[in-house]
């Protein structure tokens, strides 16, 4: 089980169970790793940023970036 999952168990948040929900505190390296996974699985790089978007909100890497 992914740390952030843990976090949110642990601390008793329905957020765990609501995947839609923005994620508010995160890294860069941490964006970096989900490119690099849904690269991995073959994910086109307008689909990573869309799928990140819906998850990171405006506050998601560039397009320009998840391309590099």
């Amino acid at each position: 089980m992914c740390s952030t999952a843990l976090c949110l168990q642990s601390s008793g948040s329905n957020e765990a169970e609501n995947m839609d929900a923005h994620l508010q505190d995160y890294t860069i390296e941490e964006q970096c790793g989900v490119v690099r996974f849904l690269w991995a699985v073959g994910a086109k790089p307008a689909e990573i940023h869309r799928r990140m978007l819906a998850q990171y909100g405006q506050s998601t890497m560039s397009q320009q970036k998840v391309y590099e």
